[in-house]
């Protein structure tokens, strides 16, 4: 007869809405199978690292959503936010919530600069992007790109600082990229490998 009740109650507490604007249900309830876990924790795949003029190194948001794909299904993961949009004069934000296979996994807060009000529904996919990208942390996807060692290998690798001027302006800096690419305008290379 227990066995029974608990499996009752298991499927009746699985089948309640969840209202994931407040919610935590699931948090650190059971570890995902072996298979699920394969593929969040894989090792990032080099050529799919972008790195930023500033030198940051970034995994593109379209590559964590393949990967919770691959891992849940479409379907099987979702991003819910927690409370409204938070709006001030340069910069949009707003929390979310990854849900994995009805369970919450993560709570991120994302954000996203803009300079112009009629790009704000711009402006708030890449806050939802941010803290999708902030979330999969916590499920260990592409933990390497907050590996100081790990960093700093890849850009020896497969990077390079090079000295440009700004075509506009004749202004000069170093900025960054990766091997055997070229920087957007309005920039102009005057010389290569600044760093290494």
């Amino acid at each position: 007869m227990s066995k029974y009740f608990y499996k009752l109650k298991t499927i009746s507490a699985n089948n309640i809405k969840q209202d994931w604007s407040k919610s935590f249900f699931g948090l650190s309830a059971k570890p995902f199978s072996k298979e699920v876990t394969e593929i969040l924790l894989a090792p990032v795949v080099s050529e799919d690292i972008e790195i930023k003029p500033d030198g940051l190194i970034y995994l593109p948001e379209i590559k964590y959503r393949r990967i919770l794909n691959k891992a849940f299904g479409p379907g099987g993961w979702g991003l819910a936010p927690r409370g409204e949009n938070s709006i001030n004069p340069k910069n949009i934000s707003r929390e979310y919530a990854l849900v994995c296979c009805g369970r919450l996994v993560s709570v991120a807060l994302g954000e996203q600069d803009y300079f112009d009000p009629s790009g704000l529904a711009t402006a708030a996919e890449g806050a939802k992007s941010n803290a999708l990208m902030r979330c999969c942390k916590d499920l260990g996807i592409a933990s390497e790109l907050w590996d100081p060692i790990f960093i700093r290998d890849f850009k020896k690798r497969f990077c390079e600082e090079v000295l440009v001027e700004h075509v506009i302006t004749k202004v000069k800096r170093r900025l960054w990229r990766k091997k055997g690419t070229s920087l957007d305008y309005p920039y102009k290379q005057l010389s290569v490998n600044m760093a290494g």
